[in-house]
């Protein structure tokens, strides 16, 4: 080392800078909270605190500071109990994780091409979907057919046919010839999910058959606690999480009347959980379900190294759009790196065109190299518990562990099984359902490409259609951009019969005044797919006569405040003359200035209701 070098020790990048403190963080927040306020009227620090606080849809507290206090005294050790941190110590292999892609092709061959491509292109595991507009159970060991299976786990799922997935899987690691203490991977019964999909009584009879199918493989785990299930039906982290350990414990009890120990009954659980566009959340979330079951094993006495919930976490169903797919990358990403950090020993990214019908070769290896990039060239993987210490990340895990347990206790009583055969279950989902669909209404939940910076003049996607699947009585699908799909394809039904919906943008002023306003009103009438037309002039009579050539009945201002109160009223009224049958303005009425009462019939504006302005708009239009 030369005379010259310094090491980092030496170096301080900060040493310019004062050290602020949290009256200065304060004081630099009330600056700009009461920029505009009038003297008096000033907000205090605690009315400022109380106004940058937020709360999710299943009320997690979000402040926006934290400090020591939010923390936790002792953080304690990955791969020891209670396991908040990890249920493994990983050690910089890059396989910190298993790569399991789901196959649900019906079409053998082209599967058993995929799952090999997958293998040998980064996948570390296997996921099968066995159902009816899936993979046959007669098929199972033809896909499997060229799987390495002491070196690949696989995993099972299924939705009405669990039983029959399990004998096949067990039939293939028999017909295997390889050593049965080799074999790995999980068995997918899950009698309560099967019945929450199918709107049915449970039949826990099935764990013990399940148990006895995995007893000659013990690194086989036969059942799976599939929270992704009440995920997509609408629930939030606390009521996933909630319903995971009740499902649990529904079970460990189930299996322990049935010869088990507590041991045993531990040792044959695994949970599949989502992993959201929320990263902070889905990593506190996994931190505090193994914090939850490791409390669980306390109790129930089971062996302290048992303690640890296995998790499998697959990307949420219900945040994949089908508009604007390649979105879904980013979300893939981000639930990924969710998972990783939160400490998931397997993972599935689902492919960003999902839900436009069964994966290309092209989805399939972004969706796997997803996972590969992040584990071996962002290193996320070598990391223990990276979240772990964040004063915001324990005080979610914390949140998230205190609520749920609170919604444990409550369904406890009778058992989940019974919550969810008398409809609290279901009670609990539409609540939780409405506040998000009212978020999401107002796009205070923002998906991007969909209810923001839209593409609505897009051609969709074409892939190959998924076999019609068996309806079922039980929860459904409750995807976040449904109901923008839907009124993007009442639009799209319109222009096929060609009456394109359209509204007239009148934009008044110059390109100065109207410019931030059209392109808001632009875009959100694009939610909905509905074609705006802008329409420039100098008088009146200008505007009257671009919308009877466009033949709109819908008409919205759009300017700024000075614009409107010299000019709009005016305009407004030569529009509805003129065969308007609504005229909107873009931003707050009372910018129209004397004669504004009656001169419009609404306006639009940031924090609106837009899936109700759309579906009037889309209704006065005929589409």
């Amino acid at each position: 080392m030369s005379d010259q070098a310094t090491s980092a020790a030496d170096i301080s990048l900060a040493a310019d800078f004062d050290t602020p403190s949290r009256g200065d963080w304060e004081k630099e927040v009330l600056k700009v909270l009461n920029r505009k306020r009038p003297e008096g009227k000033e907000l205090s620090v605690e009315a400022a605190y109380k106004r940058l606080t937020s709360a999710t849809v299943d009320g997690l507290e979000i402040k926006p500071l934290y400090t020591k206090d939010d923390g936790v005294e002792e953080l304690g050790y990955p791969g020891v109990a209670p396991f908040v941190r990890g249920t493994t110590v990983r050690d910089g292999d890059m396989d910190a994780w298993h790569i399991a892609q789901l196959h649900e092709d019906p079409d053998v061959a082209e599967t058993r091409r995929a799952v090999i491509t997958d293998l040998e292109r980064g996948g570390t595991a296997v996921y099968l979907r066995v159902d009816p507009d899936a993979i046959a159970v007669g098929d199972v060991a033809a896909v499997l057919s060229d799987v390495l299976l002491d070196l690949a786990p696989v995993y099972v799922t299924s939705k009405t046919q669990q039983l029959d997935a399990a004998m096949a899987l067990a039939n293939v690691f028999a017909a295997s010839g390889k050593d049965a203490a080799t074999l790995t991977g999980n068995l997918g019964v899950d009698p309560i999910g099967a019945a929450a999909l199918a709107g049915t009584e449970a039949d826990l009879g099935v764990l013990a058959k399940a148990v006895e199918l995995a007893k000659p493989y013990p690194g086989v785990r036969p059942i799976v606690v599939d929270a992704t299930i009440y995920h997509n039906a609408g629930a939030g982290d606390v009521h996933e999480l909630a319903y995971a350990v009740a499902v649990g414990v529904e079970y460990v009890r189930a299996l322990t009347e049935s010869g088990l120990s507590v041991d045993e009954a531990f040792d044959a659980i695994m949970f599949r959980v989502s992993a959201t566009t929320d990263q902070f959340a889905t990593i506190a979330r996994l931190r505090a379900l193994r914090g939850l079951w490791s409390r669980v094993g306390e109790v129930l006495g089971v062996t302290e190294a048992k303690r640890g919930a296995i998790q499998h976490a697959v990307t949420s169903e219900r945040q994949i759009s089908r508009d604007d797919a390649y979105v879904n990358m980013l979300r893939g990403t981000i639930s990924c790196f969710a998972a990783s950090a939160g400490g998931a020993e397997v993972q599935t990214v689902l492919p960003f065109d999902a839900a436009a019908g069964l994966p290309t070769d092209f989805s399939r290896r972004t969706a796997r190299n997803t996972q590969v990039v992040l584990a071996e060239e962002s290193n996320v993987g070598r990391v223990n518990d990276p979240a772990g210490g964040s004063w915001f990340v324990e005080s979610l895990t914390r949140q998230l562990s205190d609520k749920a347990w609170a919604v444990f206790q409550g369904l406890d009583g009778e058992g989940f099984a019974a919550a969810l055969a008398d409809g609290t279950v279901k009670a609990q989902l539409d609540e939780v359902n409405a506040a998000r669909a009212a978020q999401l209404a107002t796009r205070k939940i923002q998906l991007t490409g969909v209810s923001m910076f839209p593409n609505h003049e897009e051609a969709a996607l074409e892939r190959k259609a998924r076999p019609a699947a068996p309806e079922l009585g039980g929860l459904k699908v409750v995807r976040d951009a449904q109901v923008f799909e839907d009124l993007r394809d009442r639009s799209a039904a319109a222009r096929g019969a060609g009456s394109a919906p359209t509204v007239l943008l009148a934009c008044l002023g110059a390109r100065r005044d109207f410019g931030g306003r059209e392109g808001f009103t632009s875009n959100l009438f694009h939610v909905g797919g509905i074609d705006t037309l802008v329409a420039e002039g100098e008088t009146p009579e200008d505007f009257a006569r671009q919308l009877t050539e466009s033949g709109a009945k819908v008409a919205v201002l759009c300017s700024s405040a000075k614009v409107y109160a010299a000019q709009g009223v005016a305009v407004a009224e030569a529009l509805r003359a003129a065969g308007a049958e609504t005229v909107l303005i873009a931003g707050q009425i009372k910018e129209l200035g004397e004669g504004a009462e009656g001169a419009v019939d609404g306006n639009v504006f940031d924090g609106m209701n837009v899936v109700e302005l759309l579906d009037a708009t889309l209704t006065e239009l005929g589409a």
